[in-house]
């Protein structure tokens, strides 16, 4: 039985995962929504890897470098030991410009003796669809399609680069490198200079660390989830994407297998509100001016997500030559939901929005950008919040009134009353003031279900719904309101099962759920703690900790028996959630340099 005991290493441009013995397993360049250069987690035989591996009988130990996003991979052989250092190059250059290239330094820090390795480099270019060909030149490797789609990448390395693509052992007795690059190098690669990119993509790693809000509890938990989500994060236009991979499957043998490695307006706005939160407010400058690009037009209406340089058609194809992680078919490229209506975006994006307006400084053409979209958002949400939807879980048959959906659509109105008195525009939080008590109230009045004395998944239905648990997060309801405590009680009681959640229990268009959601158990942690169950939730959270990875990374979704991770990996859902549960219960517990350095700021 696998797991994905895998480490991520990138660089805001593209991401690779990396296994617990050192090989490359996925890996897209020159973009993280390009096609794959290395897709072994898809396909065994077929997908492509990028492996060092000693000649003789081997451990290993993985590890991040602290408080980075470089990751090494230990070999203690019995000839020798040395350190596979791996990451994506990303720091400032003296002109102030972020160095982030397509590409991945493998620097190989020699410890003791003299080992023997081969590396395994067989790159499969294009999902595997075309052949890839490897010929040695005279300053590098050069992997190329022969057919289909043309694409290449370099390879550049102080070995005998025969010797690399023969498969013939070569020997560690000094430090080395292994660059793969997208594009040619117009400088001579060494290994001193792979050395000094570690040295100033440390640095930046560790600078990016040290804005981090620090916590006197759970500090490591939040960092390591603050790095991954960073990492998720695409620079060159402010997108966030949902995961690193397509179509790892939610359960083995199943075909609930999506491609997450685009920008869901949902998941991006709530990474960007709680990275907000750790002191990285860059982050929400950039997402925001990506969904201003998006918005040009005030008729035009917000699709539920978009590609990571804005696209809107995100049409669905099946790769059927893959074999898919595990056998789980289908390997699905493209994403079908982006057609859907899901009206919960809408109060979601706008708290990041209220968000921005209090917190940050902004220009006159932001601010009057921003509030142009405010306005369009209240006449779509006045527009449609009586209709039906496909809600947060994306739903594929007919859509429901949704309860989140709902007051999601209460949010925009409430956020934006707040946003417009913000602004000077008094009439507009009057005006809108009615809107929101009208859907408040029918909320109260269709979403809570006597008979079983909860708030349910979607008006009329008894069904429910992890999502529900958000509503006092979100401010539609306090938590010491008696409904909001039974309703708790009422998820824990019917979706919780041996310690982990279910989204719903209902069936869907692919049958009854078989895995457990992850952000989900992190949702009813919060909620248990907010109506008083403190120990009980931090029992819990702990416990959860404990199924991340070796290196305390999460997938979206949990085997309920073996506690495996399954789904798409890293995911932001699940690592903003810990981070938020975190801050919970840590309360305001920051650190004592923390508190230092907010009396310096102010």
């Amino acid at each position: 039985m696998k797991n994905l005991d895998y480490g991520i290493i990138g660089n805001c441009r593209s991401a690779a995962l990396v296994s617990k013995t050192g090989s490359v397993e996925w890996l897209c360049l020159p973009h993280f929504a390009s096609p794959s250069t290395f897709a072994k987690i898809l396909d065994d035989e077929k997908g492509g890897f990028f492996s060092v591996r000693p000649t003789e009988e081997y451990e290993t130990e993985q590890f991040y470098i602290t408080r980075t996003n470089i990751l090494v991979t230990k070999f203690i052989c019995a000839s020798g030991v040395f350190e596979l250092h791996d990451f994506m190059p990303r720091y400032r250059n003296e002109d102030g410009v972020y160095y982030t290239p397509p590409d991945i330094v493998r620097y190989i820090k020699h410890i003791s003796g003299s080992v023997n390795v081969v590396i395994n480099f067989e790159p499969k270019l294009e999902y595997a669809l075309p052949d890839t060909q490897v010929d040695v030149e005279e300053e590098y490797i050069k992997a190329y399609t022969t057919n289909g789609e043309y694409d290449s990448i370099y390879l550049y390395s102080s070995f005998d680069k025969k010797s690399i693509k023969e498969r013939l052992p070569v020997t560690i007795k000094q430090n080395e490198f292994i660059l793969l690059s997208y594009n040619q190098k117009l400088l001579q690669q060494s290994t001193s200079r792979s050395y000094l990119k570690h040295q100033r993509t440390k640095v930046y790693w560790l600078n990016w660390s040290d804005k981090t809000t620090t916590f006197k509890k759970y500090d490591k938990e939040i960092n390591r989830s603050a790095l991954t989500l960073k990492l998720l994060n695409y620079q060159k236009s402010g997108a966030i994407l949902a995961a690193l991979t397509t179509s790892l499957p939610e359960t083995i043998g199943e075909v609930r297998n999506w491609d997450y490695r685009f920008c869901w307006i949902r998941d991006a706005s709530m990474v960007v509100k709680i990275m907000t939160q750790l002191g990285h407010e860059r982050i929400a400058e950039r997402y925001l001016n990506f969904i201003i690009a998006l918005m040009p037009d005030k008729g035009e209406k917000m699709q539920i997500m978009y590609g990571i340089h804005g696209e809107k058609n995100l049409h669905e194809i099946e790769l059927d030559h893959l074999s898919g992680y595990e056998g789980s078919k289908p390997v699905r490229i493209g994403n079908a939901a982006y057609v859907q209506k899901q009206n919960d975006i809408y109060g979601i994006l706008m708290d990041v929005v209220l968000q921005y307006f209090e917190r940050f400084k902004t220009t006159l053409g932001n601010s009057e950008d921003l509030w142009t979209i405010v306005r369009n958002i209240v006449k779509v949400v006045d527009e449609n919040w009586q209709e039906p939807d496909k809600g947060i879980w994306e739903i594929r048959s007919e859509g429901k009134h949704f309860t989140f959906s709902k007051v999601l659509c209460w949010v925009a109105i409430d956020r934006a009353q707040k946003i417009a008195r913000l602004l000077g525009r008094e009439t507009y939080a009057k005006q809108w003031k009615t809107l929101e008590e009208e859907i408040s109230a029918d909320i109260h009045k269709n979403a809570w279900s006597e008979e079983k004395h909860t708030f349910t998944q979607s008006y009329g239905s008894n069904d429910l719904d992890a999502a529900v648990l958000l509503m006092e997060s979100y401010g539609f309801i306090e938590a010491d309101d008696q409904r909001y405590k039974k309703t708790v009680l009422a998820i824990k009681k019917e979706l919780e099962h041996d310690g982990l959640m279910y989204r719903y229990k209902n069936e869907d268009d692919f049958g009854e759920p078989q895995s457990a959601f992850t952000i989900c158990s992190f949702w009813l942690i919060n909620s248990l703690y907010k109506i008083g169950l403190k120990d009980e939730a931090t029992q819990k959270f702990e416990t959860l900790l404990s199924y991340g990875n070796h290196l305390g990374l999460f997938s979206e979704d949990l085997d309920f028996k073996t506690r495996r991770l399954l789904g798409n990996f890293p995911q932001a859902y699940s690592h903003l959630a810990i981070v938020e549960t975190a801050i919970t219960l840590a309360g305001d517990e920051i650190s004592k340099e923390e508190e230092i350095m907010k009396t310096i700021r102010h």
